[in-house]
């Protein structure tokens, strides 16, 4: 960003500002951003700004769950309907480039010995691609890191890995809308005790990044300058990964399908119709997705390649469905937040569906007072009394992946038959121990993943369907991509 724009930037703000000065409150009738009525000060705002790299979805409601024949017999994912939230959700799958670039992050950060466990534990599992009786050293070697795979999607990452690309992220991006406002200075040497962390910068206040910053923001009665705060609308919500439903529900892209609040066809793939070939004359035949055509046959013949792909295809490749998302139907299957059971179409919500929660509360000091700095100058979080849910008797470890976790009817319950209520879990429900007559891979660290792959038949392309594996377990055909929460009005101003 050059020094004209900076300035200009900052120029705008302050008259947007004082612009904001003679708007009085509703209830009181004082004026805002005024020091006489003591300084209560509102940040001018528009509506929240879109994300690098993301697509508005506009939420609504939908048929969530299976759309054809249940061939695997699981029974977990009968059809209800249910609503979803708008939300932005990132255009393509996160592909090597950008993987490289988080990673050479973490090598520039983490560059300690003693730390470089950071950079190797996000590093992608490349002997993903290996098979007993396979060729594989082309993938295995290259696939990550030259530059003909730069925007083919990464692979080999575990959903932990996904989860805290997500996060990083989000303080990358938070950081520089800060840096490109004038509001802190360009690290241009971040440490492992000193990078930018949204989080810490809106919770510590002017005790964080004293010493990188530019604060302009200034108090209104004092003009003592302060950091910028969730108040002020300028710092973006948190990337993370989409929910089952989100991911679903952006899938089918069924904005394109609707006259007067009626879907006019139910959708099996986030395309028309029940084939994998377009109808459309110009391209008649040529696939839409990225899938396995039958056993052994990932491209087709030579002269005429189906897909043009013999594993994973570019992030950019056929046709984005109706919201603008690129291969929600095919190249590499992704992960979602939930954590999985076969249940969850029971007791799940049917407003912003959602198995996962892990719910914390803010711990109060006991003297009430607040700690001193620690070695970085930070203060911990200003101390607040800590929430009470009469309906729940063990509010802080409750985690909700488990049907009424944590509350008192499954504590009594748990009691009734037990008399402990610490055995009602998914230990209890569902069978860890090889010895056991019966054991099962589902646990609180089993994920979601959606979506059909490169190395998936048709049947898998439909977006309705739903896998699970352990969160710390990597593939060669799960990648990933990231969403966002959309807060206020569900449509953009220009739509509205």
């Amino acid at each position: 960003m050059n020094k004209f724009t900076k300035i200009f930037g900052i120029l705008l703000l302050i008259g947007l500002l004082f612009a904001s000065c003679k708007e009085k409150s509703r209830t009181t009738g004082w004026t805002y951003n005024d020091p006489k009525n003591g300084g209560f000060e509102v940040y001018p705002f528009q509506e929240q700004a879109t994300g690098p790299g993301l697509v508005l979805i506009e939420g609504g409601t939908f048929l969530m769950g299976r759309v054809e024949q249940d061939v695997m017999y699981d029974w977990d994912n009968i059809p209800r309907r249910v609503t979803v939230s708008s939300f932005y959700m990132d255009e393509c799958e996160v592909s090597n480039l950008d993987y490289l670039e988080y990673l050479d992050w973490l090598d520039r950060v983490f560059t300690p010995a003693d730390l470089k466990v950071v950079y190797d534990n996000a590093h992608p599992d490349e002997n993903v691609w290996r098979d007993r009786l396979k060729y594989a050293e082309n993938e295995v070697e290259y696939y990550f890191r030259h530059p003909a795979y730069r925007n083919y999607p990464v692979v080999g990452v575990s959903w932990l890995q996904a989860a805290n690309y997500a996060a990083w992220r989000t303080d990358r991006v938070n950081e520089q809308i800060l840096v490109d406002m004038g509001f802190i200075y360009h690290n241009t040497t971040p440490s492992p005790e000193g990078y930018f962390n949204t989080d810490a910068y809106l919770t510590y206040g002017d005790y964080a990044y004293e010493a990188n910053a530019d604060k302009r923001l200034q108090y209104i009665t004092t003009r003592e300058y302060r950091n910028v705060k969730m108040e002020d609308g300028i710092l973006l919500p948190k990337y993370r990964l989409p929910t089952e439903a989100e991911w679903e529900y952006a899938a089918l892209g069924l904005i394109g399908n609707t006259l007067n609040e009626r879907v006019l066809e139910r959708r099996i793939y986030p395309w028309n119709g029940s084939y994998v070939r377009t109808e459309e004359k110009k391209y008649m035949g040529d696939m839409v997705a990225n899938l396995r055509r039958g056993r052994g046959d990932y491209m087709g013949v030579a002269g005429r390649l189906n897909d043009d792909a013999g594993t994973t295809a570019p992030v950019k490749s056929y046709w984005p469905n109706d919201y603008g998302l690129y291969n929600m139907g095919g190249n590499v299957a992704e992960w979602v937040l939930d954590v999985y059971r076969p249940a969850t179409f029971e007791d799940a919500a049917d407003f912003n569906p959602f198995r996962g929660n892990y719910y914390e509360t803010k711990k109060m000091l006991e003297d009430g007072e607040i700690e001193e700095r620690d070695s970085v100058g930070r203060v911990p979080m200003v101390p607040v009394s800590d929430f009470k849910n009469d309906r729940r008797r063990n509010y802080r470890a409750a985690d909700n992946r488990n049907y009424l976790d944590g509350d008192w009817a499954t504590v009594l319950e748990s009691e009734r038959w037990h008399g402990d209520s610490t055995r009602y879990s998914t230990d209890e429900m569902y069978r860890k121990k090889p010895k056991d007559y019966q054991y099962s891979l589902v646990s609180d660290n089993a994920r979601v993943y959606k979506g059909g792959s490169w190395k998936d038949i048709q049947y898998w392309g439909s977006p309705a369907h739903r896998r699970y594996l352990d969160e710390d377990e990597a593939t060669d055909y799960i990648g990933f991509r990231c969403a966002m929460a959309r807060l206020g009005p569900p449509t953009s101003s220009k739509k509205r």
